[in-house]
Formats: structure tokens, sequence, C-alpha cells
């Protein structure tokens, strides 16, 4: 997929965590993470600027996703310290799951097209692809666009609507 449908299919995944952090603390907490994960959507992509990596390799496994959520766990666990030790757990908590759900995201949205991944490698080498339209094509990539913001915005509405 390209950047629009990689931002679709972030919004779409963040939706159930953007609903449980909407109803916990706030919409503009929800937005920011909404913002956060679109932002990141294309981080597994980065492999294609760094020498001697090879494109849809480490960068699109779960072990990447992991490490991710494990970077944003700990910088989660840190910045909760300041209120003590069960906020510190509640933000590295959180801090995980927004990291793994944006590069899982990614690997969705790369399942979807005939190239596939691989996200078990090296451990695993099968690749899975549901072969249902190529990367470039722009009506996939807008329609998951489309798709992530209404589900994305029905989550956040939602979330804020319930009473705590």
């Amino acid at each position: 997929m390209y950047r629009k449908g990689h931002v679709g299919a972030s919004l779409v995944v963040y939706a159930p965590l953007g609903f449980l952090v909407t109803a916990l603390a706030s919409i503009e907490v929800g937005l920011v993470g909404a913002a956060g994960v679109a932002s990141l959507a294309m981080v597994p992509d980065l492999d294609m600027r760094v020498p001697l990596v090879k494109h849809r390799g480490i960068t699109h496994t779960v072990w990447f996703a992991l490490l991710v959520g494990v970077t944003f766990g700990v910088v989660g666990l840190a910045a909760g310290l300041q209120g003590g030790g069960v906020e510190a757990l509640l933000f590295g908590g959180a801090g995980f799951l927004f990291g793994v759900v944006t590069i899982v995201s990614h690997l969705l949205a790369d399942a979807l097209t005939p190239m596939g991944i691989r996200p078990f490698a090296p451990v695993r080498d099968t690749e899975y692809t549901l072969d249902l339209f190529t990367a470039a094509n722009p009506l996939a990539n807008y329609a998951l666009l489309g798709m992530g913001g209404v589900v994305a915005a029905v989550a956040l509405v939602t979330g804020d609507a319930v009473p705590v």
C-alpha cells in the first residue's frame, strides 16, 4: 500500500484502542493517539532508505512491531513515573500498545497486496497475502483512508459518550 492506505489502515487498527483511550481519558487524548498512529504509519517503509536492508524484510515483522512496542512502552513508563507506579504502568502499557498497533497496521495493509509479508521471518518464512489489489491501486488506498477516518471518528465519538 501507499501512504494513504497505510494511514487508513493505522486508523482502523487504532480505533478500538482509541475508543478506550477516549472513554478513559478524553477525546483530546484519543485524537492525539489517532494523529500519532497516522503520522507513524510509514515507519516500516523506512527500510527503503536504509542501505543493505531489504524492503518488506525485518521492518515488516512481528519482531519489529514488538521492538517498537517495547521502545514506546519504556518511554511511556518513564513519562508516567512522575505520577507513581500505577500511572507509570498505565503509560508504559499504553505506549507498548501504541507502538505495536502502529506497526501491525502497516503489516496488515501490506498483506492485502500480492507481494504480501513474511511477519515471522527469519524464524518462519511463510508468506501471507490476501492478494486483493496492488499497492499502487489508488481506489484501494483511498478506500482504506476513508474507512480509517470513518471508523476512527466513530470510535472516538462513541468513546467520548461513555459515562465514566
